[in-house]
């Protein structure tokens, strides 16, 4: 079956995202993500009449949406479903990005909430729904291995907080160890959060 043509105003989205990635909000430039996303420069206005803070906003949500769906996509594939490997092939996913395209590019969220979270409230909202949006599908993934519902949520927070600071460790050092560091460090903690799991019970 081929594969869905997107439309210009997806691909704005989505090319808005990826320049956020290299460049942080303040740096992302409207000609380049139009150029980039192949669109007509007069389709910008058409599908943002709001402008910028609008884009930035809508490519911030994809960005959070695009994050748990690969969640979701990662807990259903595990063989042996723990946490410890789902927070594994989280960050093996980052290994491999940083190793086929290098390090230009890190997590849009991450970039936005540094650049603009000071100034402009709304995108700061748009981050905080990205965030949630990521959040969730990984604390119920948790909650399906067997983690209590309380430590869950706390065990997501952790997850996703390890993986954006080696995310930007490993940007900045241009180095992959980082993201496999918190992976060894992590990985017996998470492990530890389902009950009985050393004994072979589950909760």
């Amino acid at each position: 079956m081929p594969a869905r043509e997107y439309t210009p105003r997806e691909r704005i989205v989505y090319s808005a995202a990826q320049v956020v990635r290299e460049r942080g909000v303040s740096g992302a430039g409207l000609r380049e993500i139009v150029d980039r996303a192949d669109a007509p420069w007069g389709s910008l206005q058409h599908y943002f009449p709001d402008g910028k803070q609008q884009l930035i906003g809508e490519a911030i949500g994809w960005a959070g949406a695009y994050a748990a769906a690969r969640v979701e996509e990662y807990a259903a594939a595990l063989g042996t479903p723990t946490p410890g490997a789902l927070f594994a092939v989280m960050a093996a996913q980052w290994e491999r990005d940083f190793a086929r395209r290098g390090f230009a590019a890190g997590c849009p969220l991450v970039a936005a909430a540094a650049d603009v979270a000071a100034d402009s409230a709304a995108l700061r909202e748009a981050v905080r729904d990205a965030f949630a949006a990521w959040t969730a599908p990984l604390t119920a993934a948790l909650r399906r291995m067997g983690v209590p519902r309380r430590r869950a949520a706390s065990l997501a927070v952790v997850m996703l907080s390890a993986l954006e600071g080696a995310i930007v460790l490993s940007r900045t050092s241009e180095d992959l160890r980082p993201l496999r560091t918190v992976v060894r460090e992590l990985r017996p903690l998470l492990d530890a959060a389902v009950p009985g799991a050393g004994s072979g019970r589950r909760a």
